[in-house]
């Protein structure tokens, strides 16, 4: 079926006569103006200035062409310019791609261009301001079936700041949504032009998007091969119509040809080849016609009204491509706070929550409205573009202070998401300095910045409001039960949603001490949803993002915590007092983009339709199916999250080191084992996104020398590698980042290695017993229904490596007691023993205790002590032992797992004899006197217990009346 705008009549246009025949046609030739030396010597000085006054920088991947020479290939910029058309020939000449100011010639194709630029808002251009340049290579196309044209579009940013300014100076300089004038390229060339972006797009095929634009058009099977098989020569039309007396003679002839295919100048109807020199010069206004005219002869071109209408959709569809680029670099068209406040308290939404409260109050409404306006002033972000390159400039010093390097992975998939997608950044939290790095990595590879969900702890004085001039939105630590603030924050984020703002949040809700994920929260997880489903604008994607540092700035501070000391409030001091350790080594800090998730495969999964919830409220509850939905999402983001980890040379130093005898090995040894390591992650890499250090093990040990966080002993029978004096708490934090790498190869190890021998049928029984346990401490990705084939996997590369060997008859057994890989495997073994020893110790003291008699909050206190306990007197102080959050997940794990029950109103837990079955597993992973020193510490009298419970209830009261 053919579209309405294609049903026309078929002419022919006229070409020369004398033209090499298209199987006699050389290559296609690009050359620059041969006719026109004041172009040549114009287009040269420009260059040499602009070339000097900018300096861009290029985001992105450079085009990748193929190396067909009959292919032409055209840069597509969106307004003409001559700075713009000469800053991207001056970028092609400096990255080897084909030049843009050279004209492009291919004489079988009756096309003669005079630069390879096309300019969707041409100052030449007429018949309702259609691009004369790709008018004439559409009907080339058109005509032509062998015609290879490939598109480049090209995103030209000359300083970013979205924002409207109320500076006349900033209005001049900064790139925003305004065409600009030639006062303003002017300052931009002179002001902003160190801070100018240039981004290739990938090359588009042009006859592709002209049959995708028609078969959208005509929802028929092939349009363009309908098009192709109506086009007929103008001798069969001559006498069809004029058998018919449709049309006289004249109105075939080639005067009336359509002028927009083969002249874009009203003052001459001459050629292609002679009206291109004259429509789309990127260097000057008077350009000069070649000697190239030539007689006409006709070829098939489709009617003028079609080709115009085809034309005007395929520069609409490149103009919302660039134009959804440019957005995706410079943010939304955003208004100022003052105006942002009172939309909020205004909405909808918002009338209706403050009327409820009101009600509920038994206040005025005109007060409620004054309290929702003073949350939103907590909280809504005031971004200032030149708060932004402050810090831009700032964290660029700061980083080469801090850092040797930071290293990014996977940045692509986000840039290819960013223009159809709301993005939302769903990070791991390590450090304060999260906040800024990942805002710095997407500002400098040239996407918006994301607002990020700041807890109002940061928000202290000079440091607040420059966060909230730049990145941050804050919220409060704990809102529960106010629901007029939890209204204002449901609509804010609707707001910034709706109008595609990229957001960040720390799902997880606070910083990891140990090193490891915290189980997430699911507040702004569910108010992502409860957007999307209130109004669906782009769809929502989330990137789990993976953090990794070599060293970090709180790591003392995590140990004093983790051990009981009261956490340190945020202050303007703390801040000048991190400022002494800029002058320290952190070694290299990575960032890696996990696989994106989208969020319409969740409700598909889940069954919850789009727009289910009322656009105008903001207490309509989640149901059932969504809520479900976020807890999987919860989960997804984390498991994608440690999927994403990069195992640096620290993190292999601690898995080694920590795990050997009093953490010290022989140099040799401990290169081996650090072999070993990268051998099994390679051999059978955790998952597709997960990157492995490319350092050799001698440089790992070097660099951690360099790190201050091991050091060597100089010994005549062989030099020893162990760690620096107490660092090895500290190094347990860079261990637990990617020991859910390992923890499996571990677990395996340690059961074949604690027996001697062991059934392969008894180790997969195991296995599976104490998987949920470790999947939900780690956020394992491995399902449990398919843990099998993954244990095997493990086991055949554990056999591989010589680790562990096997005997026949379905049995595993350790190498030979004295051999270098049994001494392998005991290491290799000992990562799991900890988690094992936790499980352990709770299911110790429950058992003991007895079933109804302690709350879920009572296990977990009791735990941390004990755990506290443990690591003073047998653990050498690592902090694994006294983490609150991995108790807390362990019993969430039995209980989910129905091992364990709870009484809604009491909280009180009861539980039966399986229990003790879970606890009997131990035995297999676990050296007697390691089992008795757990019961021993487990066990605790009445007396103890209710003297524990109560100082610890104590405590907790002094530290509420702290806060408040």
């Amino acid at each position: 079926m053919i579209p309405k705008f294609l049903k026309k009549r078929i002419f022919k246009a006229p070409v020369s006569t004398d033209r090499t025949s298209e199987t006699d046609a050389g290559p296609i030739v690009t050359k620059p103006y041969a006719n026109a030396p004041i172009n040549q010597l114009y287009r040269k000085l420009s260059g040499q200035l602009l070339d000097v006054a900018v300096k861009p920088k290029l985001l992105g991947e450079l085009p990748d062409f193929d190396s067909d020479e009959q292919v032409l290939r055209f840069y597509v910029l969106q307004d003409y310019s001559r700075s713009n058309s000469i800053l991207i020939d001056l970028q092609t000449q400096e990255h080897n791609l084909p030049p843009a100011l050279v004209g492009v010639n291919d004489a079988a194709h009756n096309i003669k261009e005079n630069a390879a630029i096309i300019f969707l808002n041409h100052p030449h251009a007429k018949d309702n301001q259609l691009s004369p340049r790709l008018s004439r290579l559409v009907s080339a196309v058109l005509q032509y079936p062998e015609l290879k044209v490939r598109l480049v579009p090209v995103s030209i940013l000359w300083g970013r700041a979205p924002e409207k300014e109320d500076s006349l100076f900033k209005l001049l300089t900064a790139d925003n949504w305004q065409d600009p004038s030639i006062s303003k390229q002017l300052f931009n060339i002179g002001v902003m032009g160190r801070d100018t972006f240039v981004q290739f797009h990938p090359p588009q095929d042009l006859r592709t998007i002209i049959n995708d634009s028609l078969k959208g058009e005509s929802a028929g099977p092939n349009v363009f091969d309908s098009i192709s098989e109506g086009l007929v020569s103008k001798d069969l039309v001559s006498k069809d119509l004029a058998s018919k007396d449709l049309v006289s003679k004249d109105l075939v002839s080639k005067d009336l040809v359509s002028e927009d295919l083969v002249s874009e100048d009203s003052s001459a109807k001459s050629s292609p080849a002679t009206d291109s020199q004259d429509t789309e010069s990127a260097t000057t206004d008077n350009d000069v016609k070649t000697d190239a005219e030539k007689s006409p002869s006709y070829t098939l071109v489709a009617a003028a009204d079609g080709n115009r209408e085809l034309v005007r959709m395929l520069q609409q569809q490149l103009t919302i491509y660039l134009d959804k680029q440019r957005a995706s670099m410079l943010g939304p068209d955003l208004s100022d706070r003052r105006n942002l406040v009172d939309k909020l308290v205004y909405s909808p939404a918002i009338k209706h929550a403050i009327e409820l409260e009101a009600a509920e109050k038994g206040t005025s409404v005109r007060d409620a409205r004054s309290q929702a306006r003073g949350y939103a002033n907590e909280m809504v972000n005031d971004y200032s573009h030149s708060i932004i390159r402050g810090f831009y400039k700032f964290l660029t010093w700061l980083w080469t202070q801090l850092y040797d390097g930071v290293e990014v992975h996977h940045f692509e998939r986000v840039r290819d998401l960013a223009t159809d997608y709301e993005l939302i950044y769903v990070p791991c939290h390590r450090s304060h300095v999260d906040y800024l790095l990942l805002s710095y990595v997407i500002y400098k590879r040239g996407l918006s910045i994301p607002y990020v969900a700041a807890g109002d702890n940061l928000d202290v004085p000079v440091l607040g409001p420059l966060l909230r001039g730049a990145v941050a939105f804050y919220i409060r630590r704990s809102f529960r039960g106010n629901a007029l603030y939890t209204a204002v924050l449901r609509e804010y984020m609707h707001t910034l949603i709706t109008r595609n703002t990229p957001i960040e949040y720390f799902i997880e809700g606070g910083r990891s001490r140990s090193g490891r994920l915290l189980p997430p929260k699911m507040g702004m997880l569910a108010m992502t949803v409860h957007s999307q489903l209130r109004q669906t604008n782009k769809p929502v994607v989330f990137i789990p993002t993976y953090i990794g540092y070599e060293r970090i700035m709180e790591g003392g501070t995590y140990i004093g915590e983790l051990k009981g000391k009261p956490k340190e409030s945020e202050s303007l001091i703390g801040l000048l007092k991190v400022g002494r350790k800029i002058e320290r080594i952190f070694g290299n800090v990575h960032l890696s983009f996990g696989t994106p998730l989208h969020l319409s495969d969740f409700m598909t999964k889940f069954d919850v339709p789009a727009n289910s919830l009322p656009s105008n409220r903001t207490d309509s509850p989640l149901d059932e199916k969504a809520s479900a939905m976020v807890d999987n999402i919860g989960v997804k983001v984390m498991q994608h999250i440690n999927k994403a980890a990069v195992i640096t040379p620290v993190s292999l130093l601690s898995l080694v080191l920590l795990s050997a005898p009093k953490a010290a090995l022989d140099e040799n040894s401990c290169r081996e084992q650090i072999a070993l390591y990268q051998g099994l992650a390679q051999q059978l890499p955790y998952a597709d996104d997960t990157v492995i250090t490319d350092m050799s093990p001698q440089e790992i040990i070097d660099y951690g020398i360099k790190l201050k966080l091991i050091e060597r002993t100089p010994h005549i029978l062989g030099d020893i590698i162990q760690v620096a004096g107490k660092q090895a708490a500290l190094l347990s934090y860079f261990r637990n980042n990617t020991l859910h790498v390992f923890i499996l190869l571990s677990f395996l190890s340690a059961l074949v290695a604690r027996n001697g021998r062991i059934k392969r049928s008894r180790l997969d029984s195991i296995a599976e017993q104490l998987y949920p346990f470790l999947q939900g401490e780690l956020f394992l990705y491995y399902p449990a229904h398919g843990l099998a084939e993954t244990l095997n996997k493990k086991v055949d590369s554990l056999l591989s490596h010589g680790l562990i060997v096997e005997l026949g008859d379905d049995t595993l057994s350790v190498p030979e007691s004295n051999s270098k890989r049994y001494q392998q495997l005991q290491v290799l073994a000992t990562p799991v023993g900890q988690s094992l020893e936790r499980y352990f110790m709770t299911l110790a003291l429950l058992a003991q205790q007895g079933s109804g008699n302690l709350t879920e909050s009572e296990v977990v206190d009791l735990c941390h002590l004990l755990g506290q306990r443990l690591s003073v007197l047998y653990a050498d102080d690592i902090p694994d032992f006294f983490d609150r959050a991995l108790f807390t997940s362990f019993i969430s794990a039995l209980t989910r797992l129905d091992y364990l029950q709870k009484d809604d109103e009491t909280g009180i837990l009861t539980f039966d004899h399986r229990i003790n079955d879970i606890a009997s597993h131990a035995k297999y992973v676990l050296t007697p006197d390691m089992m008795q020193i757990l019961q021993q510490v487990a066990s605790l009298n009445e007396e103890e217990i209710t003297h524990a419970i109560t100082e610890i209830s104590n405590k907790k009261q002094r530290k509420f009346g702290r806060k408040r």
